[in-house]
């Protein structure tokens, strides 16, 4: 009588193998994430700080708050040199913030908005640089990230209660007020 089990012969018995994950957190170092968030926020949290050095001191080459101003009051908006010193102290400050990982969420919604005013000037010019916006879009989309993600371990924020444990919310509050704020802008530009 035939057996219910099936029969195996050691040239045709299956190899048993215990399951392995190949996938998952137990295969990626956590710290991974963590410096390659620390490299993004260094280098896009300093090219911002840097740009807004250009307006606020003329560094870099830059127009400073009067020649900023100019290019604002030509751009359409109202009180060119005031616009130049909110972009330049928005630049600069929420660009250091972002790079040492302080007020993550909020330091992005800053960059966001400031961006947001910056594509709206190059739009007519098409995508690709020096006149389009791609530059700009990817400055916008990578502070957003950052404010979605939060700043990984090797941030100031980790050592603040409130943002510590950085939930979601907090980066998408974040960035609808950084949107927000770039509307109400745009509705004083001519």
């Amino acid at each position: 009588m035939p057996s219910s089990s099936p029969s195996t012969t050691a040239a045709t018995s299956p190899t048993l193998r215990p399951a392995r994950e190949t996938s998952g957190p137990a295969t990626t170092s956590p710290h991974a994430y963590d410096a390659g968030l620390l490299l993004l926020r260094l280098v896009l949290g300093l090219t911002m700080a840097a740009h807004g050095s250009q307006k606020l001191f003329g560094w870099f080459g830059g127009g400073g708050i009067d020649g900023t101003g100019q290019f604002f009051t030509m751009s359409g908006y109202p009180a060119g040199n005031t616009m130049a010193v909110v972009a330049g102290l928005t630049e600069t400050l929420g660009g250091l913030a972002l790079a040492v990982g302080l007020l993550t969420p909020l330091a992005g919604a800053a960059i966001v908005g400031t961006m947001v005013n910056a594509i709206a000037v190059t739009w007519g010019g098409g995508f690709f640089a020096p006149k389009g916006s791609e530059y700009e879009l990817l400055l916008t989309a990578g502070a957003a990230a950052l404010a979605l993600t939060g700043p990984g371990r090797y941030a100031v924020d980790r050592f603040l209660p409130v943002v510590r444990a950085h939930r979601l919310a907090y980066g998408v509050a974040a960035v609808v007020v950084g949107l927000v704020t770039a509307g109400v802008i745009l509705l004083l530009r001519k």
